[in-house]
């Protein structure tokens, strides 16, 4: 393996890394959501609070964490292959990070700030849920750019093939 190919690797795996470390984050507070507590053993110590937000909320956001970290390293295990039919790979190494860190760091608002879901955009929402939205959709647009570019690419090279 070439050591550009091993690079945007790396690239992948840290972005995925740090991502699953906001979950992390993330779930000590959904952890805290639901005992109504902030409280970590062996710790000495509590303090009575009670964390704003739903549990769904917490958990959407623990989980959107989650799964775009490891869709990172899965994607980084992956480039090599795609870059068997996909003539720049850079385009796989740019858009992921910035579709994971976008939807996971708008997926945090909800939890923290009241009706701020970001799924809506019109004059009956306040302004977390307009940020939440203006950094959310980008990155859904781009999963769709994403996958839909890859499979154009494996389709035209499986076209070749045969």
């Amino acid at each position: 393996m070439n050591e550009e190919m091993l690079k945007h690797q790396r690239f992948l795996v840290i972005n995925g890394t740090m991502i699953l470390l906001a979950a992390f984050i993330l779930g000590f507070g959904f952890l805290f959501f639901i005992t109504g507590e902030i409280s970590l053993w062996p710790i000495p110590g509590k303090i009575e609070y009670q964390m704003p937000g739903t549990y769904d909320a917490w958990r959407m956001a623990h989980m959107e964490g989650i799964v775009n970290g490891l869709m990172l390293w899965l994607i980084a295990a992956l480039l090599p292959v795609f870059s068997s039919f996909v003539k720049n790979i850079k385009w796989l190494v740019i858009i992921p990070p910035i579709i994971s860190w976008s939807i996971v760091i708008a997926s945090s608002f909800d939890p923290l700030f009241p009706e701020a879901r970001g799924l809506l955009f019109d004059a009956s929402t306040n302004l977390m849920n307009d940020i939440a939205f203006l950094i959310f959709y980008p990155g859904v647009l781009l999963s769709f750019v994403f996958v839909i570019g890859i499979l154009v690419a494996a389709r035209r090279h499986a076209k070749k093939a045969s």
